[in-house]
């Protein structure tokens, strides 16, 4: 199911060492190591303003729907995936109703793969809920309340450029989107059409965990 995202866009000394002279023996003098708490850090990758593969994934925070913020940051080390959610859409219906979803999610989980859930659905909009609604949903659909996250004026939807549900990211260790797009090659709303798909976030995911080059790095997301 298409959405719009109508927000306002926002836009968002060197160090010299002086060193004594010669030594007596007429040698040329030894630059000194810096002392282990001296030493610098490497910067980290620039974050690009909007969600770009190979470059660092946005950061974002987010009430979950326990009321908790959760911060992407707040993965280091971890490799997430990002699933942009309505549960009334009917592409999602494919991937939920069958259970396929949620078996993906169960097998990656096991690996140690971090599983988002993030829903744009603004306030009257399809998709929507809050409060006992949300809790009961949340529960039908066998999720995480704790992963899943509300961002009801669309601001992260838009650094991601999240255009449909499902879209679907992947982002490795290092903080890094490795993939962006669609779940898989079938696009329809049938859950019969999963089985003998080419389903791209596991293939990203096989290939991150074994510290591999994503082969299909991006593809059009469908929803």
């Amino acid at each position: 199911m298409k959405y719009l995202l109508l927000v306002p866009c926002l836009l968002l000394a060197c160090t010299s060492v002086v060193f004594a002279g010669d030594d007596p023996a007429g040698e040329a003098p030894k630059k000194e190591e810096p002392k282990a708490e001296e030493r610098k850090e490497e910067p980290k990758a620039e974050e690009p303003e909007f969600a770009t593969i190979d470059k660092r994934a946005p950061e974002f925070t987010l009430k979950n729907a326990k009321g908790d913020e959760v911060k992407l940051s707040g993965f280091a080390d971890k490799i997430v995936v990002i699933e942009w959610i309505n549960f009334d859409c009917p592409y999602v219906r494919k991937h939920y109703d069958g259970g396929a979803m949620n078996a993906t999610r169960k097998k990656y989980a096991e690996k140690g793969v971090v599983w988002l859930l993030v829903c744009s659905s603004a306030p009257g909009k399809e998709g929507h809920f809050t409060g006992e609604a949300l809790t009961t949903r949340i529960e039908k659909e066998g999720c995480d309340a704790a992963c899943y996250l509300i961002d009801e004026d669309g601001k992260v939807g838009l650094k991601y450029k999240a255009r449909t549900t499902p879209h679907m990211f992947v982002i490795d260790k290092k903080g890094v989107l490795r993939y962006q797009g669609a779940i898989d090659n079938v696009k329809s709303a049938k859950k019969e059409d999963i089985e003998g798909a080419t389903n791209y976030v596991s293939a990203a995911l096989d290939e991150v965990l074994a510290d591999k080059i994503v082969s299909t790095k991006e593809t059009k997301p469908y929803g």
